[in-house]
């Protein structure tokens, strides 16, 4: 039995009904294509393009995905070896044991380097670092995504932190009341928001965590418009207030916006309300980002 389809919202774009089904419908047609494939197909369809002119191809595949976990469509057998959703991975419980036995003060190390993900070797330790020591463990994000790897090179090359950079929330208040705009200006603008979604300092080195955050956005600023074609106006991130208080994002003048609600990004329904509150806290990468983002360039 084929369950009726409805209007879908993914990475700030409404998918019609009719949209939908005719993803659907090219789903089941192209069966003997790859997923990437597969996802080109509906981008051209659709017209699913980056500002840049290119295919969101990545964002399709989530996408995609995400209509195979709803029961809407079903994926090819042969690219659907793995779970539905975001891909997770997480330890039983976070490592207790020190990753990196390095210490002393961030400037008997510098300059750091902030080497971005690419190899399948770097993915893997990447995942690895934030399953077994991240206390939310890792889970592929949806949309569009920059991950970094943090260096030393002294004594020895050693890996000493992950940051991690993916689209913005769809809608908070905090934010949206700070930035002051609508829904329309929002879903033409949010582009510009990235999410520091994981940070991860694997040493104890004074002042390592404020190093790493300043050297990561110099890279995004630059990164994130060749990968993406879009600049980067303000990025945000969420600090479990349970757990901790940010003072590397603080002290490195981060604006504290206030709090979510604690539905979490996926909670559409409104069943998970004040569930995990997280304080708001983001940082302009331009003068005027604000004002752009409300008004436009």
């Amino acid at each position: 039995m084929q369950i009726s389809v409805e209007q879908q919202r993914f990475c700030g774009r409404e998918f019609t009904a009719e949209e939908v089904e005719m993803i659907r419908e090219v789903v089941g047609a192209c069966g003997g294509i790859s997923w990437n494939e597969l996802a080109h197909t509906v981008c051209e369809l659709l017209d699913w393009k980056r500002p840049g002119g290119g295919l969101k191809t990545r964002e399709c595949r989530d996408f995609l995905t995400l209509l195979e976990g709803k029961g809407i469509l079903r994926l090819p057998e042969k690219r659907n070896a793995g779970k539905t959703g975001p891909r997770k991975s997480k330890e039983k419980a976070p490592c207790q044991a020190p990753y990196s036995v390095l210490t002393g003060r961030v400037d008997d190390f510098t300059p750091l380097d902030v080497d971005c993900v690419r190899t399948r070797e770097q993915r893997d330790i990447f995942k690895h670092l934030l399953a077994q020591y991240h206390y939310l463990g890792y889970a592929m994000p949806f949309g569009a995504r920059i991950q970094y790897l943090v260096y030393v090179s002294r004594p020895r090359r050693e890996v000493v932190g992950c940051v991690q950079f993916s689209s913005a929330a769809w809608r908070m208040k905090a934010r949206d009341r700070w930035i002051g705009w609508d829904d329309k200006r929002r879903e033409a603008a949010l582009q510009h928001v990235v999410n520091n979604s994981r940070f991860l300092v694997l040493a104890s080195i004074r002042n390592l965590a404020s190093a790493m955050l300043a050297a990561s956005l110099r890279r995004l600023k630059s990164d994130w418009p060749l990968q993406y074609g879009v600049e980067p106006l303000l990025v945000e991130t969420l600090v479990d207030r349970e757990k901790f208080y940010g003072g590397c994002y603080r002290s490195a003048n981060w604006i504290d916006l206030g709090e979510t609600s604690g539905r979490g990004r996926m909670d559409r329904a409104n069943k998970r309300q004040g569930a995990s509150v997280k304080t708001i806290l983001v940082y302009p990468l331009a003068k005027n980002a604000v004002y752009r983002l409300r008004n436009g360039e």
